[in-house]
């Protein structure tokens, strides 16, 4: 293993075994024959061509699900018998999960420690949790005034399109599409055109695993075409994204503008992590450098590439100069590369350095980082902010890179008012060792998920999603598969009961 002049470590690309559109159970090439390059954001280097899918292959994709789905087996096995499949497609990854690894660490430059110990083992997880669920799919008997019996059936909605964004490809494909599969449904996947290689990895699978042809479709291709082709078809019943706002809201009007398909949105997110001054300083630090620069290795940092960073961390006075003291000592044992950690590609990279020149336009004091690594490559130093003012683009926009700013507060309602001070809502930190404090503002802030005392920690069995402009609909947990469900109401009269 070779070491390059910025310390990264560089390995072996893996193989690439599959670079061609998954339509039907075949990977075939796509109607226009257009490919395009995925990078490899270590280096700016292509690392292979993907079929360029467009319109006319969501068409075909669209129609195969739809086929696999209203004549198909899958939504007509018992729910035990979808779980035992699902099952094996999650052995399938434990057994191949070396080369979602490597795939997902060339194609969005994750570090490659955390995508073994996380990101393959939680996707998983995700297939283990939905196969125990699928045959636990209920409705309820319903009393009614008068000689009528009711009772509600839950339905697969039908032909599901997901939308997957590029920080966290196998995750999230195994989070969407396992409960989508429980369910019943049959859908058609768009990763990101940024880290596309897992999920045609992943459909590979679904067909060794036994799933039916038709019921999982895999398009590659840009979001303006093929995302919006899903967005906007008439013959697709649900959409789920995950992604930016402004694309969240696309989305969202395509699908009005059609069938009024079911939307669920987990977007963007500016969570505050507010660290009052009974806290444990040592922990305070630690854990607001994992709610931004998140690792399991205290001494390395990854891209800050997170809808949930705690970008906006708000310590009180009492704490305010020991906190800033103890992170500019923390800051000197940084290291990047273990041995990936760019920013996925050169219009992300150039748009953190953006956001990094506004803060200090505005006034903000730069404490520490703030410049691009080495000469290739997408690598951006991790970069503290202190004098943040709330108005700056910098505590108020979503960066998507390892971007901290630090601000202080003096009373609980400050806090609570400043971490309520913005658009988003998908999620926030507190650090304290008072119950009540900590009872009273995580009740207070608007966020879907409040983490007290630690940071980042997600479950399959925790439903995740946000609140205001940060979406709506949760992925994981029961609910994540509530969203492909349907309620349907069956009324039948009944005469000469002995009770009602």
């Amino acid at each position: 293993m070779a070491t390059e002049s910025n310390g990264v470590s560089k390995l072996k690309t893996p193989e690439i075994k599959f670079t061609k559109l998954f339509i039907n159970g075949q990977f075939i090439d796509s109607v226009s024959g257009k490919k395009f390059e995925t990078i490899d954001p270590r280096t700016g280097e292509v690392v292979t061509q993907v079929a360029e899918g467009d319109k006319e292959d969501i068409d075909i994709s669209v129609k195969a699900a739809r086929e696999a789905f209203d004549h198909g087996k899958w939504p007509r096995m018992s729910g035990f018998d979808r779980g035992r499949i699902l099952l094996k497609l999650a052995d399938l990854i434990d057994q191949h999960g070396e080369e979602l690894a490597m795939l997902d660490s060339i194609d969005a430059g994750k570090l490659l420690h955390i995508t073994r110990a996380f990101d393959i083992p939680f996707a998983a997880s995700c297939f283990r949790y939905y196969a125990g669920a699928a045959d636990k799919i209920h409705g309820e008997t319903l009393k009614c005034t008068g000689e009528f019996q009711a009772y509600t059936l839950k339905e697969p909605v039908g032909v599901v399109g997901h939308i997957i964004p590029w920080n966290f490809p196998t995750v999230l494909f195994a989070a969407k599409v396992a409960a989508a599969l429980a369910a019943g449904c049959t859908m058609v996947v768009k990763p990101a055109e940024q880290s596309p290689l897992s999920a045609l990895y992943l459909a590979h699978l679904s067909k060794e695993a036994g799933i039916p042809d038709g019921v999982i479709n895999v398009i590659t291709g840009y979001g303006p075409t093929a995302g919006a082709a899903i967005a906007s078809h008439m013959d697709v019943d649900a959409v789920s994204f995950t992604g930016s706002t402004e694309v969240g809201k696309l989305v969202m009007g395509a699908a009005a503008a059609s069938n009024l398909k079911t939307v669920s949105l987990e977007l963007g997110g500016k969570s505050p992590l507010i660290i009052f001054s009974d806290a444990d300083i040592n922990m305070a630090v630690q854990t607001a450098w994992q709610a931004v620069f998140f690792n399991q290795l205290p001494k390395h940092s990854v891209q800050g590439e997170m809808c949930v960073a705690g970008s906006r961390v708000y310590v009180q006075e009492g704490i305010y100069d020991e906190f800033m003291k103890k992170a500019i000592e923390n800051a000197k044992n940084w290291v990047v590369g273990d041995p990936f950690d760019p920013q996925v590609d050169k219009e992300q990279f150039d748009k953190v350095l953006r956001y990094i020149e506004s803060g200090k336009q505005e006034g903000a004091t730069l404490l520490t980082g703030g410049k691009a690594i080495g000469e290739k490559g997408y690598y951006i130093e991790p970069t503290i902010f202190t004098d943040v003012k709330e108005d700056m683009l910098i505590a108020k926009d979503e960066i998507f890179g390892p971007v901290m700013s630090i601000m202080k507060f003096q009373t609980i309602e400050e806090a609570i008012e400043k971490a309520n001070n913005t658009r988003y809502g998908l999620a926030a930190g507190i650090v304290t060792n008072d119950l009540n404090i900590a009872n009273r503002v995580s009740r207070s802030v608007r966020a879907g998920t409040i983490w007290i005392n630690c940071y980042i920690i997600t479950d399959i069995n925790i439903p995740f999603g946000g609140y205001k402009m940060s979406g709506f609909g949760k992925d994981s947990g029961l609910q994540g598969m509530e969203k492909y469900l349907k309620v349907k109401s069956v009324i039948t009269p009944i005469q000469n009961s002995p009770w009602l």
